[in-house]
């Protein structure tokens, strides 16, 4: 006999071995089991509470915001045709930027979708579901559905991957065979407007998620072998101070509209602002309703040239010249054209007209191209004159006017 054999263990150790980690390895299960419950339970409580206290937040309302006419027309386009791509605002800190975004809630329509979905799936665009609905869809289901307003989802600075795509939960994949998937801000976005305040400061990794959701409208994870994927569709709106960094190329081309905004230098309208913000803050309920008149208004515009949009022509002269612009600018691609073409049909339709003019491409062409020029480090002129300029000799009015 060697010392080894010696020293072998009995076999009923080995059995009460094997016992002592079966019974750890389920004390540990059950833990974690615990600790997900509570946690889950924590997160949703925390979910309930901000949604209660966005309800009872009320934001400043849009016709009462003093000046920034570009970036309140370009909102109001957007609003009447999602397809123009959404907005990117530039301008000095603390000109109400964030505030004016905010208030577009009020304007938003209401929209048709699947009742209890966190993908905001339409009931009857099979683009625009989740994988689960599509499913039933095909199988011939009927679809409980209810109308919500759209939503407006922020992106903050210091959102992780994981937070704005969604993931998948690998332990209950692996355990019992299903793809646990917990959506993130991408898919409350669908169908709404997703809202990055500061975006020339946002994460790398974060512009290349929106980059690709933005290209494709879809958003895909893939986690450890598992693949998932839902629509994401959204009105992409940011804003920034140019002092604080320029936009990376991809994604500034990637918004429809481009406006400006600059600070108020009448000392009757800064004190103006001030006095409206002031009360606003005191009584938010009676300055709403101080409002609430003005707000219907544009509400019942806005609604009437959603509806009037479908049946707005384009005549193919203005078609060649919004063309003939954006190749004399020398702008890279066609998007450009196309995002022209779709604002001037949201302008004709917000005018009440049902045939695009020569004016509606002048109220907002500046707005569509300034932003996809070509920086020039010599140019004396700023780029949305230079657009004005060429638009001014296409459509054959002089630079005066």
């Amino acid at each position: 006999m060697t010392f080894a054999s010696s020293l072998t263990a009995p076999s009923n150790v080995s059995h009460i071995t094997a016992t002592f980690a079966s019974s750890r390895v389920l004390r540990r299960s059950n833990t974690n089991a615990k600790r997900t419950v509570v946690s889950n339970a924590v997160a949703e409580a925390a979910e309930n509470e901000t949604k209660e206290d966005t309800a009872a937040r009320p934001v400043y309302p849009f016709s009462a915001i003093i000046g920034q006419e570009e970036m309140k027309f370009a909102a109001i386009m957007n609003i009447i045709d999602p397809n123009i791509g959404g907005i990117m605002v530039m301008g000095d800190r603390g000109t109400g930027k964030s505030t004016t975004v905010r208030s577009l809630v009020d304007l938003l329509p209401l929209i048709d979708v699947v009742k209890d979905d966190p993908f905001m799936s339409s009931p009857t665009d099979p683009n625009l579901m989740s994988p689960d609905v599509l499913a039933a869809f095909r199988a011939g289901e009927n679809f409980e559905t209810v109308k919500v307003p759209i939503n407006m989802v922020d992106l903050p600075l210091g959102a992780t991957e994981d937070r704005v795509c969604g993931t998948i939960d690998i332990e209950k994949a692996l355990t019992e065979g299903t793809k646990a998937f917990e959506p993130g801000l991408l898919a409350k976005a669908n169908r709404g407007i997703l809202y990055v305040d500061e975006v020339n400061l946002l994460d790398d990794h974060l512009v290349d998620v929106l980059l690709d959701s933005a290209a494709s409208g879809w958003n895909t994870v893939e986690r450890e072998g598992i693949s998932i994927c839902h629509p994401a569709r959204f009105i992409l709106i940011g804003s920034g101070n140019p002092e604080e960094g320029e936009l990376r190329p991809q994604l500034l081309d990637r918004f429809g509209m481009h406006a400006q905004i600059k600070t108020v230098k009448l000392p009757e309208e800064r004190v103006r602002v001030v006095e409206e913000r002031t009360a606003f803050d005191t009584s938010p309920k009676e300055f709403r309703d101080k409002y609430k008149e003005e707000q219907d208004q544009v509400i019942g515009k806005l609604s009437a040239a959603r509806s009037l949009l479908p049946s707005v022509q384009v005549p193919m002269d203005i078609r060649l010249k919004i063309s003939q612009v954006c190749a004399e600018l020398d702008v890279d691609g066609l998007r450009g054209d196309l995002v022209t073409t779709r604002a001037a049909r949201a302008a004709a339709a917000y005018r009440g007209s049902t045939e695009v003019t020569d004016e509606d491409v002048y109220s907002i062409i500046t707005l569509c191209l300034r932003h996809r020029l070509r920086k020039d480090p010599m140019a004396t002129i700023d780029e949305g004159t230079k657009v004005l300029e060429v638009f001014s000799s296409v459509f054959g009015y002089d630079s005066e006017e």
